[in-house]
């Protein structure tokens, strides 16, 4: 299928040289752009992805209970210099 799409000048620029340094066709540059975005906008939500492993893994927390404290001291000790 094909479409029709106008380009500033700059776009224009942009495109021929990133084509020229991947070694590709504008045009197939300009398809997996396409794709990549699309992918990227139509991803499901991270919540959606983890929902399966969510829950899956039983801890006791161990040194993760100490981070907060260790934040906390690393910043006074900052602030303090």
């Amino acid at each position: 299928m094909s479409k029709s799409v106008r380009f500033s000048h700059e776009q224009e620029a942009l495109l021929q040289e990133a084509a020229d340094v991947l070694g590709v066709s504008q045009s197939k540059l300009i398809r997996e752009a396409i794709t990549e975005k699309c992918r990227e906008v139509l991803r499901p939500p991270l919540a959606q992805s983890l929902a399966p492993l969510i829950g899956r893994i039983k801890s006791k927390g161990g040194r993760a209970r100490k981070t907060g404290v260790a934040y906390k001291r690393s910043l006074l000790e900052n602030r303090a210099k």
